[in-house]
């Protein structure tokens, strides 16, 4: 998605194309996933940051060198240094300060998934395409040489046509899971839009829609094993790609150690590839030679590729592909798995 070119040389092309990012939170995923890479990238810095947390707000500001910091959005959005926003909220308010970032004519990059449930991701879309704004999304994923190694094999014909895909994943609780009267936001539906399905998941369905299609059937069975939490803990599903490629997945969140498992296979009538999508193990090729291991390395900051390409695209150098329209049906299949559509 591009915007016309008096948004560039309006907001953009100041001041040598440098891209000046305002980050609305700064929480545990700003520290070194995405945090570093906006001073790193050529062109790019960090302007300003906020929280409504004040201590939090100064104390990321100083530690991370940052000049500025609000303990209110609109403060930031408003403010003239700032020309593009990072959103590291929780989903459920992502939509408002996507919406309020755009309507102030600038970009927007939001951590994912776009937002609490679909219906917010269209809302985004519209906002976007009315005011010309681009809204990117940090399906980072997609840019990893990791991933780019997964579906190089796949597209190359190495494992033959492809008749199935299968994602396996299972965790044991996390020490906070316990805490009833303090619960993670992750487990909470009203603030992340579901449980950690809907905060973990979204990886693993983007990647797969990325390389076979926007799935336009699903079906899924979700349900409360462990009790632990209000949000469900265990999900399985049926879908199916456009070519008719059918694939399932099942997730487990209150697994017991020796369950633990990341993992999605693609298999093919010629072999299959094997990867993880948060651990990284070394990608298994299995064809008829065998089973061969590849180990691809990512950088230190993770986001740094996908951030990079969005610099490029604000500075109308490139384009990036990794939008809010790209991200919506992520949303949409993860709220028909939940029955929320």
């Amino acid at each position: 998605m591009r915007v016309d070119n008096k948004f560039y040389h309006q907001s953009v092309m100041a001041e040598n194309n440098m891209i000046k990012w305002g980050f609305i939170g700064c929480g545990e995923v700003t520290e070194k996933k995405s945090g570093p890479a906006f001073n790193i990238v050529p062109g790019s810095k960090i302007e300003a940051v906020m929280s409504r947390n004040k201590e939090r707000a100064r104390s990321y500001a100083e530690r991370h060198n940052i000049k500025k910091w609000y303990t209110d959005a609109q403060e930031l959005i408003n403010d003239p240094e700032v020309n593009a926003v990072y959103i590291a909220t929780p989903p459920s308010s992502h939509a408002t300060f996507a919406i309020m970032a755009m309507k102030a004519g600038k970009p927007v990059y939001v951590e994912k998934p776009l937002a609490a449930n679909y219906e917010e991701c269209a809302r985004i879309n519209r906002i976007s395409a009315q005011t010309g704004v681009p809204c990117f999304v940090a399906y980072y994923r997609r840019y990893l040489p990791y991933f780019h190694k997964v579906k190089e094999l796949v597209e190359s014909g190495v494992i033959g046509k492809v008749l199935n895909v299968q994602i396996r994943f299972a965790v044991p609780p996390r020490d906070l899971d316990y805490n009833s009267q303090n619960l993670p936001w992750r487990v909470q539906r009203d603030i992340a839009g579901g449980g950690y399905f809907y905060d973990l998941a979204p990886h693993q369905l983007d990647l797969l829609q990325e390389m076979f299609g926007p799935i336009t059937k699903v079906q899924g069975f979700c349900a409360n094993r462990g009790g632990l939490y209000a949000t469900e803990d265990t999900v399985s599903a049926s879908f199916q790609f456009p070519d008719g490629i059918p694939g399932s997945g099942s997730w487990c969140f209150v697994a017991h150690e020796s369950a633990r498992t990341d993992r999605i296979e693609i298999i093919g009538d010629k072999g299959q590839v094997c990867f993880s999508v948060f651990t990284y193990e070394p990608i298994a090729l299995h064809t008829e030679k065998g089973r061969e291991e590849i180990v691809i390395p990512n950088p230190e900051h993770v986001q740094l590729p996908l951030i990079h390409k969005v610099v490029e695209h604000l500075q109308n150098l490139s384009i990036c592909d990794c939008d809010s329209v790209s991200a919506t049906p992520v949303n949409w299949v993860l709220d028909k798995i939940l029955g929320k559509l």
